[in-house]
């Protein structure tokens, strides 16, 4: 029988589960350190190509999925979630656990030991201190960070040793392991002296305890990285690493099959160029699924957006099954939520779309809003047009926003289209919330952890000064709730039913109108090992410092 213990629902059961059963794949516990292998003398170049340009180069400042495909080749974090969902140790020596008394009974003191004799790129030694940084970074008042989730509920940060560091929490929180997963940690050093850590040297010029070092950055067209000899863990096994931005998916498709690309990353080959990509000699191509959900996504402090009937009619006027099998050959799934459908927490019984140009066009006469003779809708002096942006060059997303326009069209909606540079468009535009609607794609579990608290709080709104990713601005106070109980239940039979709430909830307020969950056209060379599935880590590069050369 399981002996509750205090800390709103926690139990030792919940304790031994805090890293296991999280939700993706099979996420079972791991307690134990992963053998790592000897460094390999690292031999020759790796071309690896995105369709987005990395901008953001300090991991705990506002950033998007394509920046994490820097940070997992400069930083590490003390933990991470291998493709099966388990965690294993990177800069921690183990991961902590209640077993190995790294994590209390009841949840509220965490003690982590790290490695020995690690060093940052430029050679000074990793300790503890930059742990303690570099958690308590994000809740420093005149930092732009990223999120606070998690981290506004750790206290008294203490190191002990060098390797060694505690905290307490004021709550026991589920997702905490997760957090960490994702926590690229920063040196202290770096910013001594530093009086705003928003425009330190640093953020230019990152230094890590990764695998690859910073050479430089020419922007516009690619990022160098070089072989960290002095690496503590598993490789790396090459000597440099070209990031190539290439913003025309057509264009980086073609350098993937001419050979000037070597591993072809976000946004990958798109599903167009699927059938002859699997023809190539010399290449490897597999789909693989991802965590990432594509949507129409809103600004919901637009006046335009506020009738939930807005919503409801302009997703009945999305032609959905055609833009999936038209643009993108059938190799997405339709989606109803944000939550991926190998995960447990995922709601099967969200009610499924329906496109029906009649209907939406009845629920908007009913609302109130009457069709002007420029076709347009209006009421209470409310225009019903908006914008619609997304990466410029990205073909499959601007012809998925034309199908959309035509049939807004029909309903008295007037869709603009307004693209922009990646660096752009997710830069100020996204993260400050300056646009009125997004073709998105966004991953927005904490690894294999079904906490979304960072995009759905109400108290996550940038733009409302919140730290956080609710972009979006979606506030509802029963979703608030949902998401803070279940946060602090740590048994996974015990959270599903909120978050199944969560979704009903979502699927009815429509603060995005969700289209389907990516499954992505991976490619490499021949030779190259290494590029490996995990649906619990938002790109391909999770695994980077162990990619090789094999002929």
């Amino acid at each position: 029988m399981t002996k509750d213990l205090p800390g709103k629902g926690f139990t030792r059961r919940g304790a031994l589960q805090l890293f296991g059963a999280a939700g993706l794949m099979s996420a079972t516990a791991l307690s134990g350190t992963r053998a790592l292998a000897a460094n390999a003398d690292p031999k020759g170049q790796i071309v690896l190509s995105f369709s987005q340009e990395p901008t953001v180069f300090n991991p705990l400042m506002p950033h998007i999925e394509v920046d994490e495909g820097v940070y997992y080749a400069i930083f590490d974090t003390l933990i991470d979630f291998d493709e099966n969902g388990e965690f294993f140790p990177l800069l921690a020596a183990e991961v902590p656990t209640v077993e190995n008394g790294g994590i209390s009974e009841d949840g509220l003191t965490w003690k982590v030991t790290l490695k020995d004799g690690v060093t940052w790129h430029d050679g000074t030694p990793f300790t503890a201190e930059d742990v303690k940084f570099s958690l308590e970074l994000p809740m420093n008042p005149d930092f732009i960070s990223f999120r606070s989730t998690g981290y506004e509920l750790m206290r008294n940060i203490t190191v002990l040793s060098p390797t060694e560091i505690t905290w307490e929490m004021t709550a026991p929180f589920a997702p905490m392991g997760a957090i960490l997963a994702s926590t690229f940690i920063i040196p202290k050093h770096a910013f001594d002296g530093v009086e705003d850590p928003n425009t330190a040297p640093f953020n230019n010029a990152p230094i890590g305890t990764g695998a690859f070092k910073w050479k430089e950055r020419m922007a516009g067209d690619h990022i160098e990285l070089v072989a960290n000899p002095d690496y503590h863990g598993d490789g790396p096994y090459i000597e440099t690493l070209i990031i190539k931005y290439i913003p025309d998916l057509n264009v980086m498709y073609t350098q993937f099959k001419s050979g000037d690309v070597d591993v072809i990353g976000l946004q990958y080959i798109s599903p167009d160029h699927l059938e002859e990509a699997q023809t190539l000699d010399g290449k490897t191509v597999q789909v693989m699924g991802r965590a990432t959900f594509e949507s129409i996504g809103f600004n919901n402090m637009r006046p335009v957006f506020q009738d939930p009937a807005v919503r409801q009619a302009l997703y009945l006027a999305v032609d959905k099954t055609s833009i999936i099998d038209a643009l993108y050959y059938g190799v997405p799934t339709p989606t109803e939520t944000y939550m991926p459908q190998q995960s447990f927490y995922y709601n099967p019984d969200l009610p499924k779309h329906e496109f029906n140009i009649e209907k939406a066009n009845a629920l908007l006469d009913e609302a109130g809003w009457v069709m002007g003779g420029d076709g347009v809708r209006e009421k209470d002096g409310v225009r019903l047009e908006f914008t619609n942006s997304t990466t410029a060059g990205n073909h499959l997303r601007e012809q998925a926003q034309q199908f959309i326009q035509q049939t807004f069209a029909e309903i008295g909606a007037k869709m603009e289209i307004k693209n922009l540079p990646p660096a752009v468009m997710w830069g100020d535009y996204w993260m400050n919330s300056e646009f009125d609607s997004v073709v998105v794609g966004l991953s927005t579990l904490s690894g294999a952890d079904p906490d979304s608290s960072d995009y759905w709080m109400s108290t996550k709104i940038p733009a409302k000064g919140g730290s956080g990713q609710n972009t979006m601005a979606y506030a509802n106070p029963k979703v608030d709730e949902l998401l803070t109980e279940a946060a602090n239940l740590f048994v996974p039979e015990d959270r599903k039913p909120l978050y199944m709430e969560q979704q009903k909830i979502m699927r009815e307020d429509l603060p995005f109108l969700p289209l389907f969950q990516y499954a992505v056209v991976a490619g490499w060379k021949e030779g190259v090992e290494g590029p490996t599935q995990n649906v619990n880590n938002r790109i391909g590069t999770w695994n980077v410092r162990s990619w090789k050369w094999t002929s």
